[in-house]
């Protein structure tokens, strides 16, 4: 992905990052606001794995991996 194309990216996944935080100021719009940021970090997600080199994937995995466990771990700790 060129230079352009990963900034511009970054841009609308900026953007819908800001729209979340509107739509959820409101009970009525919060459906919604989870909606765009749930769209905006997955594209976030997809231009930074797409920036990555072949080679890099595999300590990106693993940092994944490690965040995760360690998510999954405290998660289970909490109550609801």
């Amino acid at each position: 992905m060129t230079q352009g194309l990963t900034s511009a990216v970054y841009i609308a996944a900026s953007i819908l990052f800001i729209l979340s935080l509107g739509g959820l100021s409101h009970q009525e719009s919060a459906r919604r606001g989870n909606l765009f940021g749930m769209a905006g970090m997955a594209i976030a997600i997809g231009a930074t794995l797409l920036a990555f080199t072949p080679s890099s994937y595999g300590l990106v995995l693993g940092v994944m991996a490690v965040g995760g466990a360690a998510g999954s771990t405290l998660a289970v700790r909490v109550e609801m």
